[in-house]
């Protein structure tokens, strides 16, 4: 079980609902169907707790959920852009290209 705050109320977060979680300015972020959640957790418990077969860390400050994963763009550069089904935007760092393309069967 997740929790997070958003809009001044304390809301359990289902994983299913879970798009992305991010870190930013010192705090991490849940985003959802119905918003963004700011979560007490840091992504390494997160991680841990969450299924490795839906949700996989993409950068340092990043997890995604893979069934809410449109589509993954392989540039020639070498880098992984995926867009997510709220059409959020983000990249997989270099650090983590390998354990995407595996998870892929790339």
């Amino acid at each position: 079980m997740i929790s997070g705050t958003g809009g001044g109320k304390l809301e359990v977060l289902e994983p299913e609902e879970l798009i992305r979680i991010y870190a930013a300015s010192g705090k991490v972020f849940a985003v959802t169907g119905k918003g963004e959640y700011t979560l007490r957790l840091q992504l390494y418990e997160l991680e841990e707790r969450l299924s490795p077969h839906q949700f996989v860390r993409i950068s340092n400050s990043e997890i995604i959920h893979l069934k809410k994963v449109v589509n993954f763009n392989l540039s020639f550069a070498g880098t992984i852009y995926v867009k997510l089904s709220n059409g959020t935007v983000t990249y997989v760092s270099r650090r983590y290209v390998s354990k995407i393309k595996k998870i892929l069967g790339i």
